[in-house]
């Protein structure tokens, strides 16, 4: 490498033991870069390899499970428009009084009252697993006391 002029002459000016500190210095340096533009992104990425190995791991089973599900709730014989109504008038019945259904052609809506969030959760899963649907529209508040006011419009066909 070429050193300008002004540069060359300051460098045979220096003493070999300087020269030899300054040469020591720029592998230092360049070292140091190496290891930090070059080698510790890499140990880094290393090093967090097993744990994002392990989380993709197991959004891999939940999604295998999730494939699993569908594919046995679309392997199930379709059921007729009169048993999915009954079916779904079935499924409200142990809410009691804070659930009122109401059908409009292929359209049921479920009216709630005071719900709590784990008999909703259980009756949703009931009606998309027995009667084979999910609601298409949902208008849902939580009350003073925690539980749900609202409507569910599910699709019947």
């Amino acid at each position: 490498m070429k050193l300008p002029p002004f540069l060359a002459a300051r460098w045979q000016g220096v003493s070999s033991r300087e020269r030899q500190l300054v040469l020591a210095g720029l592998a230092l340096l360049l070292l140091a870069l190496v290891w930090w533009l070059g080698v510790a992104p890499a140990l880094a990425t290393l090093r967090s390899a097993q744990t994002q190995r392990q989380l993709l791991d197991a959004q891999l089973q939940q999604m295998q499970s999730l494939q699993a599900q569908a594919k046995a709730l679309q392997a199930q014989p379709r059921i007729t428009f009169e048993e999915a109504r009954r079916l779904l008038e079935a499924s409200i019945k142990p809410f009691g009084t804070t659930a009122q259904l109401t059908l409009a052609g292929e359209r049921a809506s479920v009216t709630l009252r005071g719900a709590s969030a784990d008999a909703l959760a259980q009756w949703l899963t009931q009606v998309r697993l027995n009667v084979r649907s999910v609601p298409s529209e949902a208008r849902l508040v939580r009350n003073a006391s925690g539980a749900w006011d609202g409507t569910l419009t599910l699709n019947l066909k």
